[in-house]
């Protein structure tokens, strides 16, 4: 169970539990939520730190964190380097492409490519699966 701190648009602030934030994304969605205090469905998640029970701090030194950092990197880097080796690059079509394989007018295939955040919103709300990317990563020589 995860709990959301929730707002309507009229800054209700209010709490709701879900299964998963896969649930919340869905109902969202839909438009299954609703405000109790005025019935608005404009209901959006607010910032709030995660509440993590049973954790140790095991190892903080900075060592321990530059290797938990990089190790991150690595792995993040590893996933683009596999996306962009096995899957067809579409450029800024990726919303077009992506909609047309989910619905069968395209090709069953593996994509990446570009899509603006509301493009996005738009396929996951259509059940369109898509993800982000894991960021190129920055040229050792562009570094501060």
């Amino acid at each position: 169970m995860i709990r959301y701190a929730l707002t309507c648009e009229h800054d209700h602030p209010f709490e709701a539990w879900f299964g998963s934030s896969g649930d919340y994304d869905d109902q969202a969605s839909r438009g299954l939520m609703e405000c109790p205090f005025c019935g608005s469905h404009a209901v959006s998640k607010q910032i709030m730190a995660p509440a993590v029970a049973g954790t140790k701090r095991r190892d903080a030194t900075p060592e321990a964190m530059a290797r938990v950092q990089t190790m991150m990197m690595q792995a993040a880097q590893e996933v683009r380097s596999h996306v962009e080796r096995n899957f067809d690059y579409v450029g800024d079509t990726f919303a077009r492409e992506a909609r047309a394989i989910h619905e069968g007018a395209s090709e069953k295939r593996e994509i990446y490519g570009e899509a603006t955040s509301a493009e996005v919103r738009a396929l996951k709300a259509d059940g369109v699966p898509c993800a982000a990317l894991p960021p190129a990563p920055v040229d050792p020589a562009k570094v501060n």
